[in-house]
């Protein structure tokens, strides 16, 4: 494939994006779902491309040949198919760049609801999610058990995490898997902004939602903004770099986080080979993507900078509009790639797996919210219900709505959150495992290994945190 296809793969890409960006202005319902621009442009390539043009071309208008494949050529949708993967790691290479770590015990104090409430909907959607596919989309549908992970990875690992994950679901024989997860992240993302912004009326109405109407939930800037980004900005002091361009700087930090996270996947591959790989003949690590570990690079770097006392000169604005630009990329590419054949294929399926997920999401907010959220259960709980559909923006924008004077901790709460959830779940190491784990050990284990954990912060977080909820009611 030539230099030149690859290069106009991504004018396109680029052309898509303003075309989405128009979209989006002109269309008050587009606006008021939060859809960023990139999703839209990512379903615009998608109708213009083979699966949607082009199969009703060849209905239609069978004899004009040049719309038999849509309008986007077939060299550059194999560029596109191939960039999820590699932008990925951009992405969670750029997680924790930036941002000052605080203690484990600063994080606790400010964010232990929030994070036991979101390991507990993590972990649980494991469970219903395996459950689900022993129980039906086994025996019944014939699909693999890897299935069962489709729920986490989907609605709280996101588009990004779907897309990232294709080479793993083609590794472990289950290549439909990457379109219905991407399927399935655009329903949990319509689903949390949906029934989210239904459940503060309701939540209004019923007196839960005691902040809702401090101002007018947004102006039109920040509409925008909450529309078009995937995460929350910290102001700092920062520094520039002289001898190097601000850019060019920072993605060097970005590449030695990947290289670093490359590192570490190659030794841990070359361990488990020469040790319990070798004595079990059980492999995980081939099948362990980087970007996790690229993640973990990028924490290593950050904690480089804060220990020489030089943290100042990475601008985490500058880091934040890398990270866009790569998940913009990510999207397009993956949901112009999306087959509709796979989903239609798995038509029913797609539709269990989505109505079990937003059931276990709207019970977990509503039912063990307020009895694992000691304070201002109502506002932190909806960050985690817009997590756990697919996008932090969507906790963020419910929260916006909720609380928008910041009368609650729920914002700061759910900032703290991230540093000990999104290494994890969502998208972390464990998201990450759980095709090869559920792969190399059968689905039952791995249920098992989820239904235990599940249980753990449940218990965990009904007690411990329950319990100052009921001393400060009664107090």
């Amino acid at each position: 494939m030539s230099a030149n296809v690859i290069g106009f793969s991504f004018v396109l890409i680029g052309i898509f994006l303003i075309l989405g960006k128009v979209v989006r202005l002109h269309s008050k319902w587009l606006r008021d779902l939060f859809l960023p621009s990139s999703i839209i442009a990512g379903f615009i390539a998608l109708l213009l491309g083979p699966d949607v043009l082009g199969r009703l071309a060849e209905m239609l208008v069978p004899d004009v040949s040049f719309l038999a494949g849509g309008l986007i050529p077939d060299d550059i949708l194999s560029v596109w198919s191939t960039l999820p993967g590699l932008f990925i790691n951009i992405v969670f290479a750029t997680l924790f760049l930036g941002k000052t770590v605080p203690s484990i015990k600063k994080i606790w104090g400010m964010a232990g609801p929030q994070v036991v409430m979101g390991q507990t909907v993590s972990w649980g959607q494991y469970v219903v999610g395996i459950l689900l596919a022993l129980f039906v989309l086994t025996p019944v549908f014939g699909m693999s058990p890897l299935s069962g992970a489709l729920i986490e990875i989907s609605f709280v690992g996101g588009h990004g995490t779907a897309a990232g994950l294709a080479g793993t679901f083609d590794e472990l024989g289950f290549s439909e898997g990457a379109d219905l997860a991407l399927g399935l992240a655009t329903i949990g993302i319509l689903s949390g902004v949906v029934i989210g912004i239904f459940v503060i009326n309701w939540g209004f109405r019923k007196g839960f939602a005691k902040h809702v109407g401090g101002r007018s939930y947004f102006t039109d800037e920040e509409r925008e903004r909450i529309g078009e980004s995937y995460g929350f900005e910290m102001e700092r002091d920062v520094r520039e770099a002289k001898a190097i361009e601000p850019l060019a700087f920072h993605l060097s930090l970005v590449a030695v986080a990947i290289a670093l996270g490359y590192v570490i996947q190659q030794a841990l591959i070359g361990l488990e080979a020469l040790t319990w790989g070798s004595w079990t003949d059980v492999y995980l690590f081939p099948y362990v993507p980087l970007f996790p570990l690229a993640m973990v690079g990028g924490v290593i770097v950050q904690l480089f900078f804060d220990k020489l006392n030089i943290h100042m000169y990475i601008d985490q604005n500058l880091i934040s509009k890398i990270s866009g630009f790569a998940l913009d990329v990510l999207l397009v590419s993956a949901l112009g790639t999306l087959s509709l054949a796979v989903i239609g294929d798995n038509l029913l399926p797609f539709l269990l797996i989505s109505i079990v997920a937003i059931i276990w999401n709207v019970f977990a907010f509503l039912y063990l919210g307020p009895r694992m959220i000691p304070e201002a259960w109502f506002e932190r709980g909806l960050g985690d219900f817009g997590q756990a559909t697919g996008m932090t923006a969507t906790g963020l924008l419910l929260m916006k709505i909720a609380d928008p004077d910041h009368q609650t901790p729920a914002l700061e709460g759910f900032g703290y959150k991230q540093i000990l959830f999104e290494p994890f779940v969502g998208g972390g190491l464990v998201t990450a495992a759980s095709l090869p784990l559920i792969y190399q050990f059968g689905p039952v284990v791995f249920l098992l290994i989820s239904l235990a954990i599940t249980v753990f912060f449940l218990v965990f977080g009904l007690v411990h945190f329950g319990g100052l909820r009921k001393n400060k009611s009664n107090s």
